[in-house]
């Protein structure tokens, strides 16, 4: 090889390992960028807002779809039937619970910008979930006070509320009809979203502009009865918004409708967290779980929002009692072995109380015998 041919080789080959450094140096700041952006993507969990005694850990751990409503009952205080090994939630003080939950759930989503937020973790497994136990745990220990619980969910209408609430949400529109006619109303989220593509006139667009009526409303109706979020009992929301998924199946994820929706959803969310969080005096929870699309349907009787007639078993129309839950052996070993410990003292109280001699064991007629005697 001649000395040119050997200045050309070493020339390419340093302008490879050149080439091969700026390859790896924008590889590291694209690394380095998509860990650092607090966007959502994918299925995952995101803690919008939470106190400082409710301490979540920042990390990559994942969180299964079934378990986020232990996740839920956790950080409001209450106990779980498993314990949770999950290293996302710290274990906070006994005595201090916060006054409220929310969980937002948005369905069809791929990405969703959230700026600010406390943590964000993977979600695995996105079965479907409820959040009826925890209801009923808030309204079985704080049943003689007003707790809000507040569950939204799409139906066959759309929009429905399930679960009890208190007076004030009577009026809050859940139907597309009622929806469609508070739109078209005064103070209405019309009058400040930038729709650009998205169009009032067209149901997939009303559908996910009602959602975000819906968000409004509700922190509009918290703060005209602030009453609400000041009382001791712990309030829940449960929030699921599917406007996204519609129109991901309308218009396409990559259609400006779609993309326009994300942007205002997100902002949305971020505002409604900060509202409901101040509302309650910093000393709220808000989480907002994302997903594509369940692995399963989501079906669910509707109920009125208004507190009906309290019934032992609202399943059975005979008002026949619960059937016994997992206490029940616990509840009849305590009993049965405490009977059994009490029939055992009174039988032996008993036989010494017929066995015994008044005059030896009896210190009155032992003292009245000597009495006699000395008289």
């Amino acid at each position: 090889m001649t000395s040119g041919q050997l200045i050309i080789a070493a020339l390419w080959t340093k302008m490879a390992d050149r080439r091969m450094e700026v390859i790896s140096t924008a590889a590291f700041l694209l690394s380095f960028l998509l860990l650092t952006c607090d966007g959502v993507h994918g299925d995952s969990l995101t803690v919008l807002q939470a106190p400082e005694f409710v301490s979540f850990q920042k990390g990559d751990w994942p969180v299964s779809g079934e378990k986020i409503p232990d996740l839920v009952a956790l950080t409001m205080g209450f106990s779980v039937q498993e314990d949770l090994s999950w290293p996302g939630l710290k274990a906070g003080p006994l005595f201090q619970r916060p006054r409220a939950n929310i969980l937002v759930v948005v369905r069809g989503v791929d990405s969703l910008e959230l700026p600010r937020s406390v943590a964000s973790y993977p979600l695995e497994n996105p079965i479907p979930f409820t959040l009826d136990n925890v209801a009923e745990t808030v309204h079985s220990l704080f049943a003689e006070d007003t707790p809000v619980v507040l569950q939204l969910a799409p139906s066959e209408e759309r929009l429905y509320m399930l679960g009890k609430a208190n007076a004030v949400f009577e009026d809050l529109p859940v139907t597309l009809q009622q929806i469609r006619a508070r739109l078209s109303q005064d103070g209405s989220v019309l009058a400040s979203l930038p729709l650009n593509s998205l169009s009032r006139n067209v149901e997939a667009d009303l559908l996910f502009l009602s959602e975000v009526q819906v968000l409004h409303d509700i922190t509009a109706l918290l703060l005209r009865h602030k009453h609400l979020a000041k009382d001791h009992s712990p309030d829940l929301y449960s929030l699921e918004l599917s406007g996204l998924e519609e129109l991901s199946r309308v218009y396409g994820k990559d259609s400006p409708q779609y993309l326009d929706a994300s942007a205002i959803l997100a902002s949305v969310l971020q505002k409604f967290a900060e509202d409901v969080y101040a509302l309650y005096a910093n000393s709220a929870v808000v989480e907002v779980v994302t997903v594509k699309t369940f692995e399963a349907p989501l079906t669910r009787k509707s109920r009125s929002i208004l507190q009906s007639k309290p019934v032992s078993n609202p399943g059975s129309p005979y008002n026949l009692a619960y059937k016994y839950n997992f206490h029940y052996a616990v509840v009849f070993n305590i009993v049965l072995w405490l009977m059994i410990a009490l029939a055992l003292a009174v039988i032996a109280i008993a036989y010494n109380l017929w066995n015994m001699d008044p005059g030896y064991d009896s210190i009155i007629y032992r003292m009245t015998n000597q009495k006699i005697r000395m008289d």
